[in-house]
């Protein structure tokens, strides 16, 4: 059903919502993921959304989710759709696929920055922006009658501040006026300031429904990096008040859910809107919260505890009708043995299979690429899903690599904070990884280029300011680990010194562009390396090394390669060095598990004998 005819046949006493979904990057993530959806939608979501990765990066995924979740789920499902930096036929291709999967909603977006300056990269020219796209479908005979079409929105300007305020409501009237039936904005958390651009929107003539997007906090790392990648502002009390809850990731999550409800309140208490959008990240303790507290979640309902008389007997004055506290034990009786028989039975899954634990909230803490890569929540690091870092601009102060030299003096200026980023790293460098700085120099001297690392430590307390998380009152341990990239010859001394000298102290995974892979890693073999002790919890481990995560990064790590290499000619310098690099280097992950000793993996790595 088309999301238009859906909202305004709304009848409930309460403004509607919708649930966004990325599609998970590993196939586990994506089992685990339906399960969740489905427990969601017992909330009653007028719809859910699921992302579409730019440049078609998620094409299959995307549809294959949206198909499960239409066609056999029977969830009305809104299909992102980006049209620039795609192949030719490409946006065809999806809407016919979208078409035929009962989708009748598209969310019409942009994506990337359009790159038609390098002629050598296929595109398809017709689509430089969403407006493009919502005018394409109204003018296709196949397309325009069957879908609902939706255009995003900047409450506080696009995160890429191409335009002013006013530029902006001008490029929405036009998404609107060529065909868009709603809008779904970008996230924000000053209420105030959305409230005013409601008003200006409508000002413009605008009429069509705007439905604001919202995103529970979190944890404390993950909201300063989506809100910097949105170009979202916050309030200062907001970002005080985080302040001094910060090192305790279970506060920040109720802080996150309160304040949630007080914008949804807000907005929709004044009559600006009807309905709310939530970003989940794929996870879904926070949504559930939100809507338990704004009384929405009609599919939930609140059981209250009742008080069970003495007398086995009906009571001879029952309670008025509207009291539910008292209970007979007769009615109580039967009350319990309907809800027993009513329950559905579970299926029990064996270890290691499933969503782990078979909870819904196994991965309140995740940790982008390093947790488990079971979760579906595995690998995000912004509210799509992606991993924070977007190489669709080369910055000016990663200069233009044309020499081994070069590019290892960026890394080194990354370490030196000369650069605040790189293509692999896009925030400065951690508090935590000045700790080992002069290792990392080190390795990064030696041609091994570092993109992750992390100090070996032991029960340090959960509120640290450089290495506590999760809530207060419990302790956190972690490995010493590293990843760089380097030449085929030094892997080969990496692996025959943990094979000679490693003592079973020693993993390490390395892979290259064309697949290939060696480890020491036991088959199944999974190494927590970030585990956490805290009250009334059982061990929470939030980083992860095994086989299926470390493959899916690298695949995502050469990609970084290619679309750095995608902005200059392939027969330019710089194109020829890094398409070389992408073919020929190694990326490597080695993990120490003496955790006691903080300078184990640094001096097995970089004794005085060594030969790296």
């Amino acid at each position: 059903m088309k999301l238009s005819d859906k909202i305004a046949a709304h009848t409930s006493p309460h403004p509607f919502y919708t649930f966004e979904f990325f599609p998970p990057r590993t196939d586990q993530g994506f089992e685990n993921l339906i399960p969740r959806i489905s427990r969601l939608s017992a909330l009653r979501p007028i719809a859910i959304n699921v992302t579409w990765g730019a440049g078609g990066s998620t094409r299959d995924r995307s549809l294959d989710l949206a198909g499960l979740t239409q066609s056999e789920y029977g969830i009305d499902t809104i299909l992102h759709l980006t049209c620039t930096n795609m192949l030719p036929g490409m946006v065809d291709d999806a809407l016919r696929a979208a078409k035929a999967r009962g989708i009748q909603n598209i969310l019409a977006l942009r994506g990337d920055p359009p790159r038609g300056q390098e002629q050598w990269t296929p595109i398809d020219s017709r689509f430089t922006c969403g407006l493009d796209l919502v005018k394409y479908i109204r003018s296709s005979p196949e397309f325009s009658s069957h879908f609902c079409i939706g255009v995003a929105a900047y409450p506080e300007g696009h995160p890429d501040n191409e335009t002013d305020e006013e530029g902006s409501l001008d490029i929405l009237k036009q998404k609107v006026d060529a065909g868009a039936d709603f809008i779904v904005t970008q996230l924000f958390y000053d209420s105030d300031r959305f409230i005013d651009w409601v008003k200006e929107v409508r000002n413009r003539g605008i009429t069509v429904c705007i439905i604001p997007g919202v995103m529970p906090i979190q944890t404390y790392s993950s909201f300063l990096r989506v809100t910097k990648l949105c170009g979202v502002q916050v309030p200062t009390k907001i970002m005080a008040d985080l302040e001094t809850i910060r090192h305790d990731d279970q506060l920040v999550k109720e802080y996150g859910v309160r304040l949630a409800v007080d914008i949804i309140r807000k907005i929709t208490g004044t009559g600006v809107v009807s309905g709310v959008h939530f970003c989940t990240l794929n996870l879904e303790k926070s949504v559930q919260l939100v809507l338990e507290s704004l009384h929405w979640a009609d599919g939930s309902p609140i059981v209250k505890n009742k008080l069970i008389a003495d007398s086995p007997t009906p009571l001879f004055h029952p309670p008025l009708p509207q009291s539910d506290l008292v209970i007979t034990p007769s009615s109580a009786t039967t009350t319990a043995a309907i809800a027993l028989s009513s329950k559905p039975t579970l299926e029990v899954e064996p270890p290691g299979r499933g969503e782990l634990n078979n909870a819904a909230t196994w991965d309140d803490f995740p940790n982008g690429r390093f947790g488990d890569y079971k979760s579906p929540a595995f690998g995000a690091q912004d509210q799509w899903g992606g991993l924070g870092i977007n190489v669709h601009a080369v910055q000016s102060h990663w200069g233009d690599p044309t020499t081994i030299e070069g590019l290892t003096r960026l890394f080194q200026d990354y370490l030196d904070s000369k650069v605040s980023t790189t293509p692999f790293s896009s925030s400065p460098l951690s508090s935590e990884s000045e700790t080992i700085l002069d290792h990392l120099k080190k390795l990064t001297s030696k041609g091994l280029w570092t993109v992750c690392s992390q100090p070996a430590i032991e029960n340090v307390r959960s509120t640290d300011e450089t290495f506590g998380w999760g809530p207060r009152g419990g302790y956190v341990s972690q490995k010493g680990f590293v990843e760089f990239f380097a030449e085929e010859h030094i892997v080969d001394q990496i692996e025959q010194k943990i094979h000679k000298e490693g003592n079973g102290w020693v993993h390490f995974f390395a892979a290259n562009l064309q697949g290939e892979c060696r480890t020491n890693v036991p088959e199944d073999g999974r190494n927590a390396v970030t585990w956490g002790v805290f009250p009334g919890q059982e061990i929470v481990q939030t980083t992860i090394i095994e086989r299926e995560s470390f493959l899916t990064w690298k695949d995502e790590a050469f990609s970084i390669w290619a679309a750095w290499a995608s902005f200059y000619a392939p027969d330019s310098p710089q194109g020829i060095l890094l398409n070389k690099v992408r073919k020929e280097r190694w990326l490597v992950s080695i993990v120490h598990h003496d955790f006691k000793r903080t300078d184990a993996l640094w001096s097995f790595l970089l004794d005085e004998g060594d030969h790296l």
